[in-house]
């Protein structure tokens, strides 16, 4: 699935033990050298078995049978409360809030594993994080952030969680660009270290800080008053979140007469989210990047993929049934509602209510059956939309460590200058990219590699047009030249010399994407959050968006754009309308039974 290449001379991997082997029926989990994780597995048991079976494969290792001949019976039932389609972050969370809640939920993927992009990988020594690069709304265990009160209070899921060192650092390599700064988080010394790298920006970027905490409020009181706002507290509390709802980042910025060196540090996430900042709407980003300031991201010690086996895990424990390498064909609709769904392995499966973490795209023009049942409504607002971004990231496992390389922070953003329309241009062509987000695992988990070791990824964006014409005969080549073009710029720009370290290298590109998870073109993100397709228009769409009644949808598709934080609140989010909408059709028929007896 990945490919792989090395980019050294001699290139002679170094063998090491593997992370995950099966020992006696026993799921063993090594770090290098010592075992730190023994988990009792049942072979039966199909989520952890797999899980074993798919990393000694992908390690090099035999295998005791491939996932087609896993004697693991399924018992599905002929009828649930609801269907999930897609255990990415958004499926999961919807399944697990519904679980938690007492529904009979069926959580169905068509891949061997959960969390689609939640996911890490083996090779040779290193493990490495598939996606993930900074999960938001975590917050620690004394001020906890919206997604570990939901994890933790909620469904009991606790994860240890580790903070990431710093913001970020924002190198800047045109000529005549002169800015390298590593920015803190916490809100007085984030514009402390602004106004120290930007004099006289601290009032405007005080005011810019000030506005996105108001934006969160305002947000955090519209998911608490569940969809139905009072105006008077909107227009009284929240009146400059309601000005700004429609603007861009850029508008915002000009508004606030933000000095151009210092709206470049506080920009340079843009890329989190995927359109250049004259088109991305402020009020996702404001958001964001205030909840970045106050509850720092974390991730999960073991990966993004220990999150998503964790909410499997929690699934089940709470009465859910999941189902591995089993594909929706079709979302059963009769007179403009859900009655279930027809899968791959010839499940036809009765339900009311099918959240769907796959995109409304998909669903729509493929999934619903009969056709007669999408309204035309639904399609024109799907070619409305413009679908967000695929990725290049390059996995490089060193060997040696980040302080002998001289990289001290965990997260870069590297561009070529801060104009991102022009960056965002450079995402059509195949040309020497622009732009990289990279990460330091390390530097957060510093044992993540063995001694003398680390990994750094490096994240660049592109239109995932771009790769389709690539010929599959100049596929390896191309990916290799972005790949070394994106080491050459990093090097550029920290002195750090990468490519003589380099031991494990590997390349995943749209066509990787596409693979692995089934998503079109190999998107990483869902819709471009344009002002009129942001947050807001979409939650306050929502009833008129429910194009067939008990059809939802999560994830990064969902109303809250795309993001790991985003994508779980919104499976909770939609979990909780569907378990109301369950309460009151169930309330509607009592009634409508007693009368009919009367």
């Amino acid at each position: 699935m990945w490919g792989h290449v090395s980019l050294r001379g001699s290139g002679a991997t170094k063998q090491s033990p593997p992370l995950l082997a099966i020992e006696d029926g026993r799921l063993l989990r090594y770090t290098r050298n010592d075992i730190i994780r023994s988990l009792p597995i049942d072979k039966t048991d199909s989520i952890l078995y797999n899980v074993a079976q798919f990393v000694l494969f992908r390690s090099g290792h035999p295998k005791e049978e491939t996932m087609a001949e896993t004697t693991t019976q399924r018992h599905l039932n002929k009828a649930y409360d609801c269907v999930v389609i897609g255990a990415g972050n958004g499926g999961l969370s919807a399944a697990a809030q519904l679980a938690a809640k007492g529904a009979r939920v069926l959580l169905l993927e068509q891949h061997s594993l959960p969390g689609g992009f939640a996911t890490s990988f083996v090779r040779g020594r290193f493990e490495f994080e598939a996606a993930l690069h900074a999960f938001c709304d975590i917050g620690s265990p004394t001020f906890k952030g919206a997604v570990r009160t939901f994890l933790e209070d909620e469904l009991g899921i606790y994860l240890d969680w580790v903070e990431i060192p710093e913001a970020y650092r924002l190198i800047l390599t045109d000529p005549g660009e002169d800015l390298d700064v590593t920015m803190p988080y916490g809100v007085h010394d984030f514009i402390t270290a602004i106004e120290k790298a930007a004099p006289g920006s601290r009032e405007s970027v005080t005011n810019y800080v000030n506005l996105c905490k108001e934006v969160l409020e305002a947000i955090t009181y519209i998911g608490q008053s569940k969809g139905h706002p009072n105006r008077s507290v909107l227009t009284k509390q929240y009146a400059n979140f309601l000005k700004t709802c429609p603007y861009t980042m850029d508008q915002v910025a000009d508004a606030l007469k933000i000095p151009e060196r210092a709206r470049k540090i506080l920009h340079a996430q843009w890329t989190y989210l995927g359109p250049p900042t004259s088109r991305l709407n402020f009020t996702v980003y404001g958001a964001m990047f205030y909840l970045f300031l106050i509850t720092s991201a974390y991730i999960p010690r073991q990966r993004s993929h220990e999150f998503a086996l964790a909410l499997d895990a929690r699934i089940r424990e709470l009465g859910g049934h999941v189902e591995y390498n089993t594909r929706v064909e079709k979302v059963l609709a009769r007179n403009g509602r859900v009655v279930g769904v027809a899968t791959s392995k010839g499940d036809q499966i009765e339900t009311g209510h099918v959240i769907s973490n796959a995109s409304p795209t998909l669903v729509y023009n493929h999934l619903v059956s009969p056709k007669t049942e999408v309204p035309e409504i639904a399609l024109r607002q799907c070619n409305a939309r413009v679908n967000g971004v695929s990725s290049v990231v390059v996995y490089l496992g060193l060997d040696a460590t980040l302080e002998e390389l001289g990289l001290h922070e965990y997260s870069y953003f590297v561009y070529a200058n801060m104009n991102t329309d022009e960056m965002y241009e450079t995402c059509k062509t195949l040309d020497a990219p622009k732009i990289q987000a990279v990460l330091c695992l390390n530097n957060a988990l510093p044992d993540c590699s063995p001694p003398g070791t680390s990994i750094v990824s490096i994240t660049t964006l592109y239109r995932p047009e771009v790769w389709k014409n690539v010929a599959p005969q100049d596929y390896v080549r191309v990916k290799n030249k972005v790949a070394s073009d994106l080491i050459a710029h990093f090097e550029q720009a920290t002195g750090a010399p990468i490519r003589e370290h380099i031991e494990e290298f590997e390349v995943a590109t749209p066509q990787t994407f596409a693979r692995y998870t089934g998503s079109y073109n190999g998107i990483i993100y869902g819709y471009e959050p344009e002002p009129w397709d942001s947050l807001m228009p979409r939650m306050m769409m929502m009833q008129d968006d429910k194009h067939l009644d008990g059809l939802e949808f999560c994830g990064g598709f969902g109303f809250r754009c795309h993001g790991y934080s985003s994508s779980v609140k919104s499976g909770q989010t939609i979990a909780l309308i569907t378990w109301r909408d369950m309460l009151a059709l169930s309330e509607a028929n009592v009634m409508e039974k007693g009368e009919v007896q009367q």
